[in-house]
């Protein structure tokens, strides 16, 4: 079994399946994707996100906002302790420092970051982060203010082996997308093979970032398939002991997850 680790579902593209939700879900059982972890970027649609995976046992939650949408959307520790509370909740995140495309937000996305950092520790919950062109300072931040015994994954990883062995020293895990796959990702593909696969989690990201072969279409957690093979070739090892390995990473970080449950819906 797979599990893709991070997802947006309320942004899927569900018009391949007559906008069904239950129908996408059953396509990405069917390829042996038995659990997904349905990311938050957005306060304000928190709610709604959380009422379309309720029915659904295996789609766990997480509840944060997006580092690009930090100067905007502000949040508490205790609305973020508040939120956690549901039961499917088992992350604090997506949250993290983006200085690719906004260096005007730095203070804001910092103080977000830190918000969300204080308020995993509180919980016990590990945190998902997600960190570009902002090593040094996601780093410093998660050293200062997180929790090592919970700790957490950096997502969608595209950075440095440096930047990676220093969150593994700090709980971390590192989480590989479709960008694994993709033609100009040699570097990424280098660090694939030095992470010790017992660190390693697969995602979609979906909607983006398809892997190949189906870069240009829209991602779904279907595809998650195709990210473990890639990691499976880097590793020179079979599928099925990246589908397990990943599937025990998994559990073992996001602990609060129940494992004994089935995806169909209630």
């Amino acid at each position: 079994m797979f599990i893709d680790s991070h997802c947006h579902l309320d942004r899927l593209d569900l018009s391949p399946y007559d906008n069904n939700f239950s129908d996408m879900l059953q396509a990405a059982f069917d390829r042996k994707v038995d659990a997904m972890l349905c990311v938050s970027i957005a306060m304000s649609q928190f709610p709604s996100m959380y009422e379309l995976i309720k029915p659904y046992e295996k789609v766990f939650a997480s509840v944060g906002i997006h580092p690009l949408s930090a100067a905007e959307e502000q949040v508490s520790v205790q609305e973020l302790i508040e939120h956690a509370s549901q039961p499917r909740v088992i992350a604090i995140g997506e949250t993290g420092l983006d200085y690719y495309y906004q260096t005007d937000t730095k203070e804001a996305q910092q103080k977000s970051f830190e918000t969300h950092l204080v308020s995993a520790g509180e919980l016990k919950l590990p945190v998902i982060v997600h960190t570009r062109d902002a090593r040094q300072d996601t780093l410093d931040m998660i050293k200062a203010h997180g929790n090592q015994e919970s700790g957490g994954v950096l997502h969608c990883f595209t950075e440095s082996l440096d930047m990676a062995k220093a969150a593994l020293d700090m709980n971390y895990y590192i989480s590989f997308s479709g960008i694994t796959t993709f033609r100009n990702a040699s570097e990424l593909r280098d660090v694939v093979k030095e992470i010790p696969l017992e660190r390693i989690l697969i995602e979609t990201d979906a909607p983006y970032l398809a892997p190949v072969p189906h870069r240009g279409k829209k991602n779904e957690p279907k595809y998650v398939v195709e990210v473990a093979q890639c990691i499976a070739d880097l590793k020179g090892v079979s599928i099925d002991v990246v589908a397990q390995q990943t599937t025990d990473n998994f559990y073992r970080l996001f602990n609060k997850a129940d494992q004994n449950v089935s995806i169909s819906s209630n």
